[in-house]
C-alpha cells in the first residue's frame, strides 16, 4: 500500500466554517462552536481549525485562557471519525500548545473521560501528565435529536510547555 502525504495547515475557526463541521456533532454541539468563536473575538480563547488543501476543517480545537489561573486549558478537541489516527490531533494539540506559548503561559491542561483511553493515550504522548480528577457532566444530543445529560469522571493531566 502506497502512502498519501497531505500538507496540514492550522487557522482559526470562523463562522463560516460551522456549516462545514457537520461531523462534529448536533445543533448542541455546533452552537458550541458558535459560542468559541465569539469568545475568540474577545480575547478569551483561541479556537482552531486543521485543514488540509481543501480548506475543510478536519479537526477543530480550543485554548481557553481564562482558566486555571497563569495557565489556560485545552477543551473541545474533536478529529473527523475517518481522520483519526493520522497525526491530525497531535497537529492541533501542538498549536493550541504554541498559541499559550504566544501569551507567556508555562503550562497547560486538559480533562480526558476516563471511558476514553484512546485520546489519554495520545496526550500522554505528547508529555501530559495526570494531575488530579474531577466529575464532569454535560448534555450531549442523542441521534433522534433529543437531549441526554452525560456524567463521568475525568482525569486531569498537565504538560509544562519550553
Amino acid at each position: 500500500m502506497a502512502e498519501v502525504v497531505v500538507p496540514l495547515s492550522v487557522r482559526d475557526l470562523t463562522e463560516a466554517d460551522l456549516p462545514l463541521c457537520g461531523w462534529y456533532g448536533g445543533a448542541t454541539a455546533l452552537a458550541s462552536l458558535a459560542e468559541a468563536i465569539h469568545r475568540a473575538r474577545r480575547g478569551e480563547v483561541d479556537y482552531l481549525a486543521v485543514c488540509p488543501p481543501s480548506g475543510l476543517p478536519v479537526a477543530v480545537g480550543g485554548i481557553d485562557y481564562t482558566k486555571p489561573p497563569g495557565a489556560a486549558t485545552i477543551w473541545q478537541l474533536s478529529v473527523q471519525a475517518q481522520m483519526r489516527s493520522c497525526g491530525i490531533g497531535s497537529v492541533l494539540i501542538e498549536a493550541l500548545e504554541q498559541r499559550a506559548r504566544g501569551r507567556g503561559l508555562r503550562w497547560v491542561e486538559l480533562g480526558v473521560d476516563d471511558n476514553s483511553a484512546r485520546p489519554r493515550a495520545l496526550y500522554e504522548r505528547l508529555g501530559y501528565v495526570v494531575s488530579g480528577s474531577e466529575l464532569g457532566a454535560w448534555d450531549e444530543e442523542s441521534e433522534d435529536g433529543s437531549t441526554v445529560r452525560y456524567e463521568t469522571r475525568i482525569t486531569l493531566l498537565r504538560k509544562q510547555l519550553s
